[in-house]
């Protein structure tokens, strides 16, 4: 075939790397190295909100409640945050144009798939300690067994002080594990399918062997595993029950293939979009329409309770924001949230080819072809996606291509396949346009995850130019 008469997705959208100039290559591998930095150190939702409050502070972001305290009123340029139980976070630049008109949003979610602590979770057995687990979100349990892992997260005292916990991130730290059986006595274990191969309820992590002294003791393992705790961290068993205690992946982001192409990364479902969300946030100065970016969490498990999707947390911000500009009125707000248009940035599944029969080649996206287009998600005949409308998919190409964005469209998988969802369908419910967009992986849900540098520059250029141009 000659080069006319290619189509146009042949001609145009070649491979991102092809087409960087050496300042180019110095953005993404600049990007890419802040990106690692982040990834590294923030593996929780609140560690995530932490971080990004602590940025967007320094940008000139003011917290909401404090201007709602002070009767403060807000004013085209201004630059406002509002969180809920520092878990989920709402960036807003205050637009030229009346709120009701429509918001620019960028939504992503922050939590990822783990290891959760029962509330009383540390036990004695075989004069071994070991902390019961419940899994959260989406995981093939088998490929949390005999790595090395860390504990993060915070417990609250009865007095309401909160103490965070980090273990198994500092090179002198300890790091915890999922034991294995060993393959000479798995005949059995064997037999079984992938899925129940290892039982949830067998995900007990392996925190310690040595005894308190003092043989008429029991459970003196256990104890002694309490006495460091006591004296490191002034907690007592009791508080576990007030805890919010997640195991991950030990260890730093790195880069990954021979050439340092690739990013390996705990949690990049869905903080690659959460975070060049973030990064093309802070860029947004005086836009035409209000810019939003909205990073929530419980998205792997429905988009539930208050700090998820399906919560009134945006809705009220939103009316908030209206009540400080001067203009609020209930229908105000609703027509500010049904002339809204967004993308949810979430991850899409990259083309593998150790495991290509379960994509279909023509509609599956491909490392480093930039930033994926999912015009609906869903599985089993779309259902439970948004399926974005044509009108709006035009408006975004032109967006792209005027910003020079490599961009790609994809399926998540082939029909019948399996499927997967997001946060799209629910902003959908206002009636606003949405459209999922973010970027692919290798290893989506595992404890590590591999991303492309490309698609992470391309990704990071796209929400920039949406919240510029939408």
């Amino acid at each position: 075939m000659n080069e006319d008469n290619k189509s146009p997705f042949e001609k145009e959208y070649k491979i991102a790397w092809d087409k960087y100039s050496k300042t180019d290559l110095k953005k993404v591998f600049d990007l890419s190295e802040k990106y690692i930095d982040f990834m590294s150190r923030c593996k929780t939702e609140r560690e995530c909100v932490e971080e990004f409050t602590s940025r967007a502070e320094k940008k000139g972001y003011r917290n909401l409640q404090e201007l709602i305290n002070q009767g403060k009123l807000l004013k085209p340029g201004d630059k406002v945050y509002a969180e809920i139980m520092g878990k989920t976070i709402a960036l807003f630049v205050i637009g030229k144009k009346p709120l009701e008109e429509g918001m620019s949003i960028l939504g992503a979610h922050i939590d990822s798939p783990r290891l959760d602590l029962k509330q009383n979770p540390l036990y004695e057995d075989a004069d071994l300690a070991l902390f019961e687990t419940h899994y959260y979100g989406g995981i093939k349990k088998y490929q949390w067994v005999t790595l090395p892992l860390a504990l993060h997260g915070v417990i609250v005292k009865k007095d309401g002080s909160r103490i965070n916990i980090v273990i198994g991130e500092d090179e002198d730290d300890p790091v915890l594990g999922v034991s294995d059986l060993l393959i000479h006595l798995a005949q059995d274990q064997m037999k079984k399918t992938l899925a129940d191969g290892v039982e949830g309820e067998n995900l007990n992590i392996l925190v310690g062997s040595i005894p308190l002294k003092g043989k008429e003791a029991k459970n003196r393992v256990k104890h002694n595993i309490l006495k460091i705790l006591n004296e490191k961290y002034g907690i007592v068993e009791e508080d576990f029950v007030s805890a919010e205690l997640e195991i991950v992946p030990a260890g730093k982001a790195r880069h990954y293939g021979i050439d340092k192409s690739m990013i390996m990364a705990y949690g990049q479902d869905d903080r690659v979009c959460a975070y060049t969300s973030f990064e093309a946030m802070l860029e947004v100065e005086n836009p035409e329409k209000t810019c939003v970016t909205l990073l929530v969490d419980k998205e792997e498990i429905g988009s539930v309770g208050a700090t998820g999707m399906h919560s009134r947390f945006f809705e009220n911000t939103v009316a908030e924001i209206a009540n400080l500009l001067g203009d609020y009125s209930e229908l105000k707000v609703r027509r500010a949230l049904a002339n809204s248009k967004m993308i949810s940035s979430d991850v899409s599944a990259a083309f593998d080819p150790n495991y290509p029969d379960v994509m279909e080649k023509k509609n599956c996206a491909r490392f480093g072809k930039g930033i994926v287009f999912n015009k609906y998600t869903g599985s089993r005949g779309k259902s439970g996606s948004n399926d974005a409308n044509a009108e709006f998919i035009a408006e975004l190409r032109s967006i792209m291509d005027k910003h020079k964005v490599i961009w790609q469209t994809s399926e998540l998988g082939k029909v019948d396949q399996g499927g997967g969802g997001t946060i799209a369908y629910i902003l959908a419910n206002y009636g606003m346009q949405v459209i999922d967009a973010g970027i692919a992986l290798h290893n989506m849900h595992a404890p590590w995850e591999i991303s492309s540098k490309a698609d992470l520059y391309e990704a990071k250029k796209a929400y920039y130019a949406f919240l510029s141009e939408a």
